[in-house]
């Protein structure tokens, strides 16, 4: 089977220091924060402009990846469910999405809230909300 490489291509700036202080979804969040890309890729954010929402991939580096079953948003009266079927961050590949709003960009760093994402966590893509 062919190996999966994936590259970093910036990391996220936030307030949010703990799973217990984020909010349960980005839909859910006023939280601001900013993408930092590396220089290497400040090329590919030409034609992203404020006003403007994304969608942004995260890398959920802390995440636990050896869980398959979680209780949806840790409510237990809801019963076990496969981690496929939830928003959960523990996953085999714990990749995190969120739409995400653009209030600014200064060079190759991006200013956006809805938040739900903790500060330090790699950035593995940004693509064009569809509307």
């Amino acid at each position: 089977m062919e190996q999966l490489i994936l590259q970093r291509i910036g990391i996220l700036h936030g307030d949010i220091t703990s799973r217990e202080d984020a909010p349960k979804n980005f839909d859910e969040s006023e939280r601001v924060g900013t993408l930092e890309i590396y220089p290497e890729f400040q090329e590919g954010l030409e034609g992203i402009a404020a006003g403007q929402t994304i969608v942004v991939l995260f890398w959920l580096h802390k995440s636990s990846r050896d869980i398959l079953k979680v209780y949806p948003r840790g409510d237990r009266s809801k019963g076990l469910r496969g981690v496929f079927a939830t928003r959960s961050p523990v996953r085999p590949n714990p990749i995190a999405i969120s739409e995400l709003k653009v209030l600014a960009i200064k060079g190759n760093q991006l200013e956006v809230s809805g938040l739900d994402i903790l500060d330090g966590t790699p950035i593995i893509d940004i693509k064009k909300k569809i509307s």
